[in-house]
């Protein structure tokens, strides 16, 4: 249920952004999205047989995406599969490291890194990814309201708080136990991004 919500709120979101910015509501809507792909990558991280394919397949996706994503939003930037390839790395690298004491000097640096080259979301990303690491419940609610009120501090944008709704719907499904599992095809899941990303560019390019 909650990639449905993903995708379909999403798509609001970047029909919103492109075709009718001044719809605030639309954005609004649209910031339920990226809590659910964040928390997606961790719990792909944490449950994947093969966690080299999944960096594999995350690469691919960001690349075949990152036209689509210019043209549809007209500007240079990288796409948010980036953003979340990134992420996955850092879950990676934090599960290798000898000793836990390096951990924020390289979640610090990674986050600089996704910053520099202009990755949709940046740091904010991973840091979001991180707090599905570490925390659940309320701690969770009111660490991703901290990460929100720097956010609204560094960016002067009221609408990244709405994306708490997300998380807390995360948290109380973490509460009952619910399992985060695909329903339907997984090419869907896997693809939905580029192709939708592809028709919003035709139609606003037509």
């Amino acid at each position: 249920m909650m990639q449905w919500i993903a995708m379909i709120t999403m798509l609001i979101d970047h029909i919103g952004a492109v075709f009718f910015p001044h719809v605030v509501e639309l954005r609004i809507i649209g910031r339920i999205a990226f809590p659910i792909y964040a928390f997606a990558v961790f719990i792909g991280y944490k449950h994947t047989r093969n966690v080299q394919k999944y960096i594999w397949r995350l690469f691919w996706i960001a690349v075949i995406s990152q036209v689509p994503f210019m043209a549809a939003f007209n500007h240079f930037s990288l796409n948010v599969v980036w953003t979340l390839w990134s992420a996955l790395l850092v879950l990676l690298a934090l599960d290798k490291l000898p000793s836990k004491l390096i951990s924020i000097p390289i979640a610090i640096g990674a986050g600089w890194v996704m910053e520099w080259s202009h990755m949709d979301y940046g740091m904010y990303g991973l840091l979001l990814v991180l707090l599905f690491r570490y925390f659940k419940g309320p701690v969770l609610l009111m660490a991703h309201v901290i990460l929100n009120a720097l956010y609204l501090m560094l960016h002067h944008s009221f609408l990244q708080m709405y994306s708490i709704l997300a998380t807390m719907g995360i948290a109380i499904a973490q509460y009952y136990q619910s399992g985060f599992r695909l329903k339907g095809p997984r090419w869907i899941w896997r693809y939905f991004y580029p192709v939708h990303l592809a028709i919003i560019a035709i139609i606003r390019w037509l």
